[in-house]
């Protein structure tokens, strides 16, 4: 199959899983208990307060209905208006997508110095005690998940050792204080560092005991050159598809970040978005996120074909 129907194909079964997606998330928003208007009441739970807020809010027709509306919008770029907030939903994403893409931006920029230098490291000394090490430790820092790194690095560097804020609360502008960052991207590099820098150590085992590398050795050719100029580029090559799928996990890795830290972003509107049970709100993200994640997927594959050779492309 050619690239360009191959693209096409994987757009229109990506559009079909945005929806199914959308679709999943409004039933089971729904099934929560309450709706926008009891979150709007809050202390003043009058029966005829909650019936005035639905009839105002639209809550009150069929669920099906809603949905319907709100799909039909968002197909012509109207992902409607917060029932919370009065504002549009666009605008509320837009504001809160320059936190998220600061964190995302600079975790990958991290990422790959440290995975590279990391996976090289350790395959330079493989079998040696700080192979051993980097290797369990990494294993057993993937294992671990975000909350848990997230509330024990808080503990530690901000609550006992006090070398940075808990929080991003009253910080203002995120660029204004960037101690404030130094917490959320590391809890938020550690599962991606520890997976890619394993990939990039097996890929550079594997070059180095190849014979190219071997006749680079017997030609006289220094160590550091062997290893970044001939090994390298060949250990990074099972690494570029994970490193795209990477950036598709810093996604949901940054909703949990962002919820500890409460940092304004993404991850922490959604959040808010779910407790106060504003649907076009969490409709507006879902489609955002799962757009993202066909994109990144589909950059994932094409990379991958790319880099496959020609025989396997054509299976």
């Amino acid at each position: 199959m050619s690239l360009p129907r191959y693209v096409a194909r994987r757009l229109l079964l990506g559009a079909v899983q945005i929806v199914l997606v959308l679709s999943l998330v409004f039933v089971l928003t729904e099934a929560l208990p309450g709706d926008a208007a009891v979150t709007i009441a809050g202390d003043n739970p009058d029966p005829a307060v909650i019936a005035a807020l639905r009839q105002r809010l639209g809550l009150q027709r069929p669920a099906w209905e809603r949905f319907g509306e709100w799909l039909l919008g968002a197909l012509h770029g109207d992902f409607g208006r917060s029932l919370v907030a009065p504002r549009p939903v666009a605008d509320i994403i837009a504001s809160a997508a320059g936190p998220t893409a600061l964190l995302a931006a600079l975790a990958v920029l991290l990422l790959v110095p440290a995975s590279v230098g990391l996976g090289v490291l350790s395959a330079s000394r493989e079998g040696g005690r700080l192979d051993r090490f980097v290797t369990s430790s990494t294993l057993g820092l993937y294992s671990a998940p975000e909350f848990a790194v997230g509330v024990l690095v808080v503990t530690v560097f901000a609550v006992q050792l006090g070398w940075f804020p808990p929080t991003a609360v009253g910080s203002g502008s995120l660029l204004a204080r960037p101690e404030v960052l130094v917490l959320p991207v590391v809890v938020l590099l550690l599962r991606p560092v520890c997976s890619l820098s394993r990939l990039v150590r097996a890929g550079m085992i594997d070059a180095l005991a190849s014979d190219y590398v071997r006749h680079a050795r017997r030609a006289g050719l220094p160590p550091g050159r062997v290893r970044f100029a001939h090994a390298l580029p060949s250990a990074l090559a099972p690494a570029v598809q994970q490193l795209a799928r990477t950036a598709d996990w810093l996604l949901g890795g940054v909703i949990v970040v962002e919820a500890i830290f409460v940092v304004p972003g993404l991850g922490t509107t959604l959040v808010d978005a779910v407790s106060a049970r504003d649907l076009p709100l969490v409709q507006g993200l879902s489609v955002l996120f799962a757009a993202t994640t066909v994109l990144v997927n589909l950059i994932a594959d094409i990379a991958a074909r790319l880099l496959a050779p020609a025989s396997e492309v054509g299976r």
